[in-house]
């Protein structure tokens, strides 16, 4: 009995027994390996940039550029990048279509991500900064506030992953210098809690 169970296991793996596997089946087998690895780490890859941040476009500009037969068109795209949990980054990127500047922008903002410092829901302490012509003022609120801010700042603040906040800003209605100057704002911010 016990010679018939090691017969059938011999016979199932031939790698096990011992026996020479023909070379057709090697290469099968190997084939089979690498489809199945190259087919997971393309699912990984793609599930990591789709997962690990959120983007919010914050502008879509049509920029044109004057050469000697006339006018180029380009679009430009101007994005936040952020996973809620403290970190969020800006970028910028051009190209022919939404699509292509879209992926630049998206990409460079992954790059200047910068880590934030947060009290819970809100912010540890009242924060002023300018940049060129924009000013936003940022301060703490009471659970249960929500977001007060325009546009441009709610979509930064979103992404850093602060609830609760009151915000002003003054001087410009430019998104992406009001953005810009969230951005500042929110690298200055310090840890309270030492």
């Amino acid at each position: 009995m016990a010679e018939n169970n090691k017969e059938k296991q011999n016979n199932e793996n031939p790698a096990v027994a011992g026996v020479q596997e023909k070379p057709s089946d090697v290469v099968k087998r190997v084939k089979r390996v690498k489809r199945v690895v190259k087919k997971n780490r393309k699912t990984k890859r793609n599930n990591r940039e789709e997962t690990e941040f959120d983007k919010r476009i914050i502008k879509i500009r049509r920029v044109t550029r004057v050469y000697k037969g006339g006018k180029r068109m380009n679009l430009s795209v101007f994005l936040a990048v952020g996973d809620k949990k403290g970190q969020v980054g800006l970028g910028k990127g051009k190209g022919t279509d939404v699509r292509t500047a879209e992926a630049k922008a998206y990409n460079q903002a992954v790059k200047n991500m910068v880590m934030v410092n947060l009290k819970g829901r809100t912010i540890p302490h009242a924060v002023e900064h300018k940049y060129k012509t924009s000013k936003v003022i940022l301060k703490p609120a009471a659970p249960g506030t929500g977001i007060v801010a325009g546009a441009a700042v709610r979509a930064v603040v979103e992404l850093a992953g602060i609830k609760d906040i009151l915000t002003k800003r003054f001087r410009t209605s430019n998104n992406i210098t009001i953005a810009k100057a969230t951005f500042e704002a929110l690298k200055e911010l310090k840890n309270t809690r030492l």
